[in-house]
């Protein structure tokens, strides 16, 4: 079997996601890199591979749906949504809105997030996790079970420690790490 999360850092790379300088993250966060992650996710290939990679992850879990906070999580539970369609195992995804609809239904999430159902929350990245946890609240405030938690790439920053001691099923594919003076993009695990 091919490695999904090597196929994904070396794609990431030469599509120019991973990003060195001087950045403000969305949580106000000063930082020396940046993950764009819509270069991977985005992308033809990167949309497989991201969609198969979490694909296989919760294969076993019985979910009935897949989602998270826009924007991060639109490519990937729809790219996870169709991977499960071709392994004829459909797994539906749904995507919770920064804020709800000022028009028409004027609903908070778009797609499909059953109530009382098992899910699976995605984004794109953790830093603080408080977009994760926002998507997380939702789909818990519809009586949904979160068996999972899953992003592509953990800056650990406090996000992904900050959802495994809330009680949350959290990993990631890729990681930030220091390595000497320079934090580095590798595989998770």
């Amino acid at each position: 079997m091919y490695n999904l999360a090597q196929e994904i850092l070396e794609l990431a790379e030469k599509q120019g996601a991973v990003l060195y300088g001087q950045f403000t993250l969305s949580s106000g966060k000063a930082s020396d890199h940046y993950w764009d992650g819509k270069k991977v996710t985005l992308s033809a290939r990167g949309s497989y591979l991201v969609g198969r990679a979490i694909f296989d992850m919760v294969a076993g879990l019985n979910i009935d749906a897949i989602g998270g906070l826009e924007m991060g999580a639109i490519p990937i539970s729809t790219a996870v949504a169709l991977v499960s369609h071709l392994q004829s195992k459909e797994i539906p995804a749904f995507i919770v809105r920064q804020k709800p609809k000022e028009h028409g239904t004027r609903v908070a999430v778009e797609g499909y997030l059953p109530e009382g159902g098992r899910v699976v929350i995605v984004d794109d990245v953790v830093t603080t996790g408080e977009s994760t946890i926002k998507a997380i609240e939702v789909a818990e405030a519809r009586g949904c079970d979160v068996v999972g938690v899953i992003a592509l790439v953990d800056r650990h920053e406090g996000g992904g420690d900050r959802l495994k001691s809330a009680g949350y099923d959290f990993r990631s594919i890729l990681v930030f790490q220091k390595q000497g003076k320079r934090t580095v993009l590798r595989e998770s695990g």
